[in-house]
């Protein structure tokens, strides 16, 4: 029987070490009983786990750590990680390391038997999979050959999809139960793309946590932290750096921002995906004369109070399915800029809760930034409704009953 919480060792793939469930963290706030006593249990399979997490990663944590333990037990399942033992132990439930490289060789053979006992040993019921391995090798192989039912999560308008993934979903991604669209532009996009039958296919927000307040005192500390001013326009972006995300064009339109305001000044929360591309950005910075003014600074934990020492949060991405960073920069009473693909319009309503762009459009993100930053007033009505439309529809606890529901149903 394979062991939970493995971590797998240089050269020896068959090889796992155990982290007791004993020596796991729990909540301070955890009342009820642990996830080993839920009566139907879901094996959550996810593509991998490494640093910096992104948006799943961070939704599959909040998933676990919220559904409500009596009815629910829970484990992970993952083909990759370079987290260690304790940052495994977060995820308060057994988590298994199946090493897979490639789906059609001999290991992935002896990885598909691997994960036909683990279902049948611990009586999974629900497998939920996260990105392309999960959804296709592994949902393949519960359909085919056990009796769990199959949910799967779309994230995206699929713009990092393959040729070979694009045919293989549009054959093998129907053979989910319920598949979870995070926007309904994803839900329209997965029917149309996938054909999946429409009424198999669910749209379930992203859903946020009410965040701690965070004192003036303290945000103002934060900016001299970082090298702000306190009476710099702070504008901020938040995602990993890669391409789809479109820092190159905030970076024009900060070139065209700053003609106008020379005190605004630009910052971008998160890890390097993509160090070809942020090498890039940062050449950018440089031939666009922004060297003092455009700064990276990494992966942060305290990305709410980040955004709380910020004046205008601007997201550029050139596809989205549901932004989790928008919906905190919207929770933190920042007035928002997006652009207008995948999930975002249904977060933003343009002129009232933030304001929509055309992708690439760096002209009419910048004038959009001025506007904002020269009407102080206009700028603060806009981030109210902004805090009030993500309280009123897109908390956690919206998020994680309607998943429940989801569940129930299939059990």
């Amino acid at each position: 029987m394979d062991r939970p919480c493995p971590v797998p060792q240089p050269g020896a793939e068959a090889e796992y070490r155990e982290v007791s469930a004993s020596r796991l963290t729990r909540p301070a706030n955890e009342l009820l009983s642990p996830h080993i006593h839920g009566s139907g249990h879901i094996l959550f399979v996810i593509d991998q786990l490494k640093k910096p997490f992104g948006g799943a990663e961070h939704m599959l944590l909040k998933i676990i750590r919220n559904l409500p333990r009596y009815r629910f037990r829970c484990s992970v399942l993952t083909f990759a990680t370079n987290l260690t033992s304790c940052e495994l132990s977060s995820f308060l439930c057994p988590l298994y390391v199946f090493p897979l490289t490639c789906s059609y060789d001999l290991n992935a053979v002896r990885m598909a038997i691997r994960l036909l006992k683990l279902i049948r040993s611990e009586s999974v019921q629900i497998v939920h999979s996260f990105f392309e391995t999960s959804d296709l090798w592994a949902g393949t192989i519960v359909r085919l050959a056990s009796k769990a039912k199959l949910v799967s999560s779309r994230r995206d308008m699929g713009i990092l999809r393959s040729a070979k993934h694009r045919m293989a979903y549009r054959v093998l991604g129907p053979l989910a139960h319920k598949v979870l669209a995070v926007s309904e532009q994803v839900r329209q996009f997965v029917v149309a793309a996938d054909h999946t039958p429409p009424q198999n296919v669910v749209t379930l927000y992203n859903g946020l946590e009410s965040p701690d307040p965070v004192a003036p005192a303290a945000a103002l500390a934060l900016r001299r932290e970082l090298g702000f001013p306190a009476t710099a326009s702070l504008i901020t972006s938040v995602g990993n750096v890669r391409r789809v995300k479109g820092f190159d064009v905030l970076i024009q339109a900060a070139a065209h921002v700053c003609t106008f305001i020379p005190e605004a000044k630009f910052m971008v929360v998160g890890g390097v995906s993509d160090r070809p591309y942020y090498d890039e950005l940062l050449r950018m910075v440089e031939a666009c004369g922004l060297r003092d003014r455009f700064k990276f600074i990494g992966h942060r934990d305290n990305v709410f109070s980040l955004l709380c020492a910020s004046d205008v949060f601007v997201l550029p991405s050139r596809s989205e399915g549901f932004s989790n960073a928008l919906l905190e920069a919207m929770a933190a009473g920042l007035p928002c800029i997006a652009t207008g693909v995948g999930g975002n319009p249904e977060a933003i309503q343009d002129g009232e809760t933030g304001f929509l762009v055309e992708p690439e459009d760096s002209h009419a993100m910048a004038n959009r930034i001025c506007r904002l930053l020269q009407n102080p007033l206009q700028a603060k009505q806009i981030g109210r409704a902004a805090k009030k439309r993500v309280a009123e529809n897109f908390s956690l606890n919206v998020m994680v009953e309607r998943l429940v529901a989801v569940y129930e149903s299939l059990l």
